[in-house]
């Protein structure tokens, strides 16, 4: 990183200067620390949260998952200590596993809201780093769907199955195929309610104008590749679109999205929603151990460094550019939990709409 060019992060509408410090929090992970731009954040007026006045000062509390209380305390307590002394506060932290608010105290109100404002940039940018929890999508596992999609597999592997990279692995399991709307970092309950709740209130505003309160008729129809090459392919999806050629379906998915990232439980990655169902994914090229491993290493935080092995697309993309998986009733958008289950075999359901 260039140090006289730092990167800038945007929350609440502030934008704020990155800096790099040579402490080491944790192993292998650099420790960030954090500044307001232009000007002082001690001079930042604190309107994006309360700031209590108390007979000893003033005081400031958020909630903060505690998977992320690490990130505050630091390594032996050096970054908490930091944040202290710079901002002459004090901050209380729950003990590391139990849910409950971070206070921060101090006889300056300027203090109290330049440390929460430190804060916030600094979790904001371990929370980036978090691997998604959660998902908003459409299930389209329905039988029907289910049905033609093995065929598709059967007929690629009879087809293709000479051409570099490509194999049975490769394939979705037909009862999780879906439409990702968007993903999401839900760290405790508190933040998987908030976004069910957020998911009703969306239903309410805008999703039933949209779509009458009827079910979206869509065709899961045709097939294309996600890179610049299709003899280097990585992730091959089906294409989604509203049968009757309405823009509905896009709506509704531009819009949630819109309104996850304004809730800051969702990033804003893409302008607009892609309307796709992965068919074929070269990160399901393992075996039950590597895979065991990779969902291990997702839950604790750690990265797998295995390089993903692309496979030729060209044939697959010729054959069945036009293939038909079905016709789909949309009923429900569902918040779904990576790495889990139902008893359909779709992900688990922690609330739809």
């Amino acid at each position: 990183m260039d140090v006289l060019r730092p990167p800038l992060i945007r929350i609440g509408g502030r934008v704020y200067r990155k800096n790099l410090i040579q402490e080491q929090a944790f192993p292998h992970e650099e420790e960030e620390d954090f500044y307001a731009g232009p000007g002082d954040c001690a001079d930042e007026p604190g309107d994006a949260f309360v700031v209590e006045e108390t007979e000893r000062g003033f005081q400031c509390r958020l909630e903060v998952p505690s998977p992320l209380y690490k990130y505050i305390i630091g390594k032996k307590g050096e970054t908490k200590k930091r944040l202290e002394t710079e901002t002459r506060t004090s901050i209380s932290i729950p003990k590391p596993g139990v849910e409950g608010e971070i206070v921060i105290t101090g006889q300056q109100r300027s203090g109290v809201v330049s440390a929460r404002t430190r804060i916030d940039v600094l979790l904001d940018s371990f929370r980036r780093k978090q691997p998604f929890t959660h998902f908003l999508s459409f299930a389209l596992n329905q039988p029907a769907i289910q049905e033609n999609f093995l065929h598709f597999k059967e007929q690629v592997l009879e087809k293709c199955s000479k051409d570099h990279g490509v194999s049975s692995s490769l394939f979705q399991n037909p009862a999780k195929l879906h439409l990702t709307l968007g993903t999401l970092v839900l760290l405790n309950e508190q933040e998987i309610q908030k976004a069910c709740d957020l998911l009703q209130q969306c239903k309410e505003d805008f999703v039933n104008q949209i779509t009458g309160g009827q079910p979206l008729t869509v065709e899961v129809a045709g097939v294309e590749y996600m890179n610049d090459d299709p003899a280097m392919t990585d992730v091959l999806y089906a294409k989604v679109h509203m049968k009757d050629g309405s823009d509905r379906l896009q709506m509704v998915a531009d819009q949630l999205v819109e309104r996850f990232v304004a809730s800051g439980l969702m990033l804003k990655e893409w302008d607009r929603v892609k309307l796709h169902a992965t068919v074929m994914n070269t990160l399901f090229r393992k075996d039950p151990s590597t895979y065991t491993e990779e969902r291990n290493n997702t839950m604790t935080g750690k990265s797998s460094f295995k390089e993903r092995e692309s496979f030729n697309g060209k044939n697959i993309l010729k054959l069945f550019e036009n293939f038909y998986f079905g016709e789909v009733q949309l009923d429900s958008v569902r918040l779904s939990q990576r790495f889990s289950s139902d008893a359909s075999g779709y992900y688990a359901t922690s609330g739809q709409l």
